[in-house]
């Protein structure tokens, strides 16, 4: 990783974690090359990064305004993990496996998955609460090719660190699909939900390794009124 992405990663937390509040002013850069030890260049590398992703505004004259992000958004594009997400919120979250097995796929399966059939996969069901109510559920389909071993202690805390430090899985895109779904008897016995809920959002992703094979189905289902999905956009370079 190199020197800008680490101070990008370090500014990031500060600001999701309030170190840097909404509608405040980061330190100047010269105070942040003197704290991170590094060149000017770096910093504005750092900088340019957290205002592409929405974090930053640049104000002529002031400095980097931080902009307003609330918690629990969940980012459109991108491809981040639940666990790196909760991290870098600082929320509290719990995470419980429900069911971790072998599946053959079989033709139904795979109109919708992008799974050959025949195909071996994991079939993995967790669940995600959140101030000890369960709001999320998770369901994965992964190829067995790809991924050989997985066990539910893996499941619990992080698969995407599992499948890059450990099996050197070198995981690129995904294709996502979010649609407003009735709820079904699985979310409702799995999930804490409120008594008006009639519908539940789903999204569906297939995720790809740097050679555009795919090894990953995932369909997360979230509580409608817990979360924002979210992306940014800039209409054009010179704004930035």
């Amino acid at each position: 990783m190199k020197n800008y992405e680490v101070i990008y990663q370090a500014i990031e937390r500060g600001i999701l974690k309030g170190v840097y509040g909404a509608e405040t002013y980061l330190p100047s850069e010269n105070t942040l090359r003197q704290t991170y030890h590094v060149s000017r260049d770096t910093i504005r590398k750092a900088l340019a990064l957290l205002m592409a992703n929405g974090y930053i505004q640049k104000i002529q004259g002031k400095g980097s305004l931080v902009l307003k992000r609330e918690q629990l958004r969940f980012p459109v594009s991108g491809l981040t993990s639940y666990k790196e997400l909760q991290n870098s919120y600082g929320y509290e979250s719990n995470t419980e496996v429900v069911s971790l097995k072998k599946i053959v796929i079989d033709q139904e399966v795979a109109h919708y998955t992008g799974f050959e059939t025949g195909a071996v996969c994991w079939e993995l069901l967790r669940t995600r609460a959140i101030d000890q109510k369960k709001v999320i559920l998770d369901k994965d389909l992964l190829l067995t090719t790809i991924v050989a071993d997985l066990d539910t202690e893996i499941a619990k805390d992080s698969i995407y660190r599992y499948f890059e430090n450990q099996l050197g899985i070198n995981i690129s895109f995904a294709e996502k699909e979010i649609t407003i779904d009735a709820l079904t008897e699985e979310d409702r016995k799995l999930l804490d939900l409120n008594q008006q809920d009639i519908n539940i959002v789903s999204v569906k992703s297939r995720v790809f390794t740097s050679d555009a094979q795919q090894f990953q189905y995932t369909e997360s289902r979230h509580q409608v009124d817990k979360f924002r999905f979210f992306d940014f956009a800039r209409r054009h370079p010179s704004t930035m």
